[in-house]
């Protein structure tokens, strides 16, 4: 797939979505305020199994394919399309300032968690993008830093001493914060950072406890 057949395979792939369509889906995510330009209600496994199709389908090689046809799915403003590009995405092959406009794209808390899971926790350069969101004062870019620095730390991967002050940090003030989603995924980040070991369990029982929570 060249540059110049992706319009033809984004208007393609739109049109698929209408064989997936959910409306009782859509319609509870009207109810929930979630106001995509389209949104079709395709569930999560539908979704998956289209990018598995899309990527086996391809003539080319799988990287350089994925990446022009996420490029493009991202720009649509349809709910399938975001979570599609998240999917198909090759984190090896995503700059930083893309990752940063995509970033500041994010229309909602499902696709903030979408693009978390499927694709930043992925990115060779994830653990700096999580410790500069969770200090970000915006929902969306906190509830990814979150989400990923728990993916990271289900992983086993420890932070050295600056990054272990800067989590709890922020995950002490997100705790207190106004936002009920960011304030769930501090807590599981916190929870994945004290299974990292017995040290970390301990820092973490005492970080929570300072502000009257207990959640071990």
């Amino acid at each position: 797939m060249d540059k110049n057949t992706v319009p033809s395979k984004v208007k393609e792939i739109k049109q698929s979505f209408r064989l997936m369509m959910d409306g009782s889906v859509a319609q509870s995510m009207r109810d929930k305020g979630l106001n995509y330009h389209l949104n079709w209600g395709s569930t999560l496994p539908r979704l998956k199994a289209k990018a598995e199709e899309l990527k086996t389908s391809s003539q080319e090689p799988i990287a350089d394919s994925q990446y022009d046809l996420a490029i493009a799915l991202w720009k649509e403003n349809v709910r399938e399309c975001k979570i599609l590009a998240t999917m198909l995405m090759p984190p090896e092959k995503m700059l930083p300032e893309v990752c940063d406009i995509w970033m500041e794209q994010i229309p909602s808390q499902e696709i903030a968690e979408q693009a978390a899971f499927n694709l930043w926790q992925h990115l060779p350069y994830a653990p700096e993008k999580a410790y500069q969101w969770i200090a970000s004062d915006q929902e969306y870019y906190q509830l990814c830093g979150f989400h990923v620095l728990s993916r990271l730390f289900m992983n086993g991967q420890e932070p050295n001493e600056r990054g272990i002050n800067e989590f709890i940090d922020q995950a002490l003030s997100a705790l207190q914060g106004p936002y009920m989603s960011v304030r769930k995924a501090a807590m599981q980040s916190m929870q994945h950072f004290a299974e990292l070991g017995l040290v970390y369990e301990r820092m973490a029982k005492s970080a929570t406890k300072s502000i009257n929570l207990d959640i071990f």
